[in-house]
């Protein structure tokens, strides 16, 4: 059988098909539908300091080719993760990556502290979320708060350290440059684009009503924006680079790893295909037995040639 492992300068997986935060719960969630077990990494919900709610109202808008969210980040805090999900990881031998989020520095270092105490091997750090009112996004636009970011959270974990970029900008290599300056491990990208769902009824005693929802772009509709990307942040930097955005089957999963991505991540396509992570996988295996290759390596580089 083919080999899928990918090594990111030390940091081993067992495939390169992980699944995205925010799409695949905290653990073992998807037990019903896949064998967890064989993914290359669950990337967890994103963790914050505290429990929080997320936003009020309407969250999720269907749209053309995706979905625009606004959840908020609702999640029970890194606390509750340690005290009652990674029991669960631990005990099923499941890989995984915990994704923290933050409002001020002071979040997300004392979270990277507890990450670090707690022995978690990788953490991806969300500083792109375009729907939560404050942290986040801001952290991810700017290449010197970025690179403060980076280095005082590298200072306190001494792990993996994945720093999840946001497509709502200019000059993406500048941040991806910033963070490897400041000691970033890995870079993943793209996080969702900033989207507008817009929903006009007409009812019969002629009224129009409007709903609206802002928030992430996520879907099938943006992988050309994330291939676009992913290309030009591996150009610019030596560090591995995590292609996300409308994977949906494994041609797209080819394209990623075309452009430079050393693996890649699987989120809302789970939410209409919950098999589709283990899919993937046996189809590369088939692919790379097809083509009488022995390992991942070498379709990478037949597909780069």
């Amino acid at each position: 059988m083919a080999d899928l492992s990918v090594d990111l300068n030390g940091f081993k997986l067992k495939s390169p098909i992980l699944s995205a935060s925010g799409t695949f719960g905290y653990c073992d969630e998807f037990e019903d539908f896949i064998n967890v077990s064989k993914l290359g990494s669950v990337v967890t919900k994103a963790l914050s300091i505290n429990p929080k709610k997320g936003n009020e109202g309407n969250r999720i808008f269907e749209t053309n080719g995706g979905m625009i969210n606004r959840i908020g980040l609702e999640n029970i805090g890194i606390k509750e993760f340690i005290n009652k999900k990674l029991p669960i990881l631990k005990e099923k031998n499941i890989d995984f990556i915990v994704n923290l989020a933050g409002s001020n520095f002071e979040d997300y270092i004392e979270a990277s502290k507890i990450a670090n105490k707690n022995g978690i091997k990788a953490i991806e750090v969300n500083v792109s979320c375009p729907n939560v009112k404050e942290g986040c996004l801001e952290f991810g636009t700017n290449p010197k708060t970025l690179y403060e970011l980076t280095s005082s959270i590298k200072d306190v974990y001494k792990g993996f350290l994945i720093i999840k970029l946001t497509p709502n900008v200019s000059d993406i290599e500048s941040l991806a440059i910033a963070a490897q300056s400041a000691g970033a491990d890995c870079i993943s990208a793209i996080n969702t684009l900033k989207g507008l769902g817009v929903k006009i009824e007409i009812t019969e005693d002629k009224k129009i009503i409007k709903q609206t929802v802002s928030g992430g772009l996520s879907g099938r509709c943006i992988k050309p924006v994330a291939l676009s990307m992913v290309k030009r942040i591996k150009e610019a930097i030596k560090i591995p680079v995590i292609g996300i955005g409308g994977i949906s089957n494994r041609d797209d999963v080819l394209e990623f790893l075309s452009v430079g991505a050393d693996a890649v991540e699987i989120g809302t396509e789970n939410f209409t295909n919950p098999n589709i992570t283990e899919k993937i996988t046996n189809e590369l295996i088939e692919l790379i037995d097809k083509l009488n290759l022995k390992n991942l390596d070498e379709l990478k580089r037949k597909l780069r040639e």
